[in-house]
């Protein structure tokens, strides 16, 4: 399911013809080292094309434009080898809609001391002309990204490599199709929101339908097809029957099967890639969807549970941005439960009803089935684990009226001091940055959801530069976060993202 474009990423060199063709033949030359090199280095998830230097006004508005309809295209990188006179940029970039890194770096690494003449520094200012490049963005209020440093650091490619996982993140935005089965859970505030808003800030298409069309699909799917993915299912985890009869529980289990199978035929065929559900509209279908959504979402669909959209988005977004990434530790759904406020040791219990990725597994996984108070059908089938250790973000999209804000939380996974042998659900234990009690207070003074989208394998600073590129408002909550200074942001941004 988690499919994307071969998505490439244009490198455009900056230069002019004041100083011959000799100089700008030595660009040209300088500029595919450095693609090459760059694609070579195995540090980038994605292919750069190298495009002839732009320096004239009609270029740079023709190749702005074919990158524009170019769907391969994912995002341009720029660089000013020499000097470029920014307003030739001006009409390309009020035409360029895709995100875009300014890649302020030269050539050489180390001024050459006892050759440098005027020939020299003629031909390598890009100290000279990023800064020309740069006023005219600023000049312009265009959004970009500024990464500083010479081509073949490491620390440098992993910069642009991690942009670009940004930059698939906001391409892939516009493609978001999230399917609502029923509404959002009665009279509850923040999983609702402007989805008309939404489309145009995001582009997202968020459609609802009847609980029994989908349940429809459901019934449909064959039963050959539901025993091969229990015998999957059987073969895959640990079968913790807890004293219930071996075949009543198998029975349960493979009412999830078949509710995967047909929820993932139904969204294939509609064209869906995130789904909601609500425990209170379940219409007929016997349970509510939980080892069938985890296994999903584990595929790559996005979800939000109580009907929340706009998680469900965030959550397939970053699935998307993650994928491909080399030992990825996971991204989920996640809901805040309860806390741990003995000194010491504070930390927030995250689980849900039953919906949290296995991507975020650590440790052997397992099938339970167990009443659920809520929803009023038969017992259901739920994977059970407890999420990795380690360092990861949980991140929430809110609607605030008149604008949206991405919250942004740095928070540290850890082990539960005891283990929970009567809690049926998959679970994360974390402490929020810059501890709990500063946390969780900057977290409500932001109007922070109880629903996240949580990854180990994305950062903050990826997150919100996804932000900045889609025109919102972002707020940081980190190690360096106070009350204070968080009050005085809340304020300036009020003013800064009203529309």
């Amino acid at each position: 399911m988690l499919k994307r474009k071969d998505y490439k990423f244009w490198f455009c060199t900056g230069s002019q013809d004041l100083y011959g063709d000799e100089c700008l033949a030595h660009v040209a030359e300088h500029s595919q080292k450095i693609v090459e090199a760059l694609n070579a280095s195995g540090v980038l998830p994605f292919e750069i094309i190298w495009k002839p230097t732009l320096i004239t006004n009609e270029l740079i508005r023709k190749t702005f434009n074919e990158a524009n309809t170019d769907e391969t295209c994912a995002g341009v990188i720029t660089w000013m080898h020499t000097f470029s006179p920014a307003k030739s940029w001006i009409l390309g970039l009020q035409e360029y809609r895709k995100p875009l890194l300014h890649l302020h770096t030269q050539f050489n690494k180390e001024i050459p001391y006892d050759t440098i003449d005027m020939d020299f520094m003629n031909e390598n200012q890009s100290a000279h002309g990023g800064r020309e490049f740069g006023h005219i963005f600023t000049r312009m209020d265009i959004e970009r990204k500024v990464i500083v440093g010479h081509w073949s650091d490491v620390k440098v490619q992993e910069k642009i490599a991690s942009w670009m996982r940004t930059a698939i993140g906001v391409i892939e935005s516009s493609h978001v199709r999230v399917m609502r089965v029923a509404d959002n859970m009665r009279n509850v505030a923040v999983t609702d929101g402007d989805k008309v808003e939404a489309q145009i800030k995001f582009g997202w298409e968020v459609d609802a339908y009847p609980v029994n069309e989908i349940a429809e699909a459901v019934q449909d799917v064959n039963e050959g097809d539901v025993n091969a993915l229990v015998e999957e299912y059987y073969d895959k985890y640990d079968i913790l029957l807890e004293g219930r009869d071996p075949e009543e529980f198998k029975k349960h289990v493979a009412v999830q099967a078949q509710i995967e199978i047909g929820f993932e035929r139904f969204l294939e065929e509609k064209n869906y890639q995130a789904i909601v559900t609500h425990f209170g509209d379940l219409g007929s279908l016997k349970q509510l969807p939980g080892l069938a959504i985890q296994r999903l979402m584990e595929k790559g669909y996005g979800f939000g549970g109580e009907g929340d959209w706009k998680t469900a988005a965030m959550v397939r977004i970053m699935k998307i941005m993650t994928e491909g990434m080399k030992d990825a530790k996971g991204t989920s759904f996640m809901e805040d439960y309860t806390y741990n406020l003995v000194p010491g040791k504070e930390g927030i219990l995250q689980a849900h009803m039953l919906e949290v990725c296995p991507s975020i597994s650590e440790g052997p996984i397992g099938i339970k089935v167990n009443p659920l108070s809520m929803g009023d059908r038969e017992d259901p089938a739920r994977l059970v684990f407890t999420s990795k250790e380690g360092p990861a973000i949980a991140t929430s999209l809110i609607d605030l009226g008149d604008r949206f804000r991405l919250i942004i939380n740095d928070v540290n996974c850890k082990k539960t001091e005891k283990p929970m042998p009567k809690l049926p659900v998959a679970t994360a234990f974390w402490t929020p940055e810059p501890n709990l009690e500063t946390g969780a207070e900057a977290w409500i003074l932001s109007g922070g959801a109880h629903h996240t989208a949580f990854s180990y394998d994305l950062t903050s600073e990826q997150m919100g530069d996804w932000a900045a590129m889609m025109g919102i408002e972002a707020v940081y909550i980190d190690k360096d976060t106070t009350i204070r200074n968080l009050k005085n942001e809340l304020r300036w941004n009020s003013v800064a993202y009203r529309k």
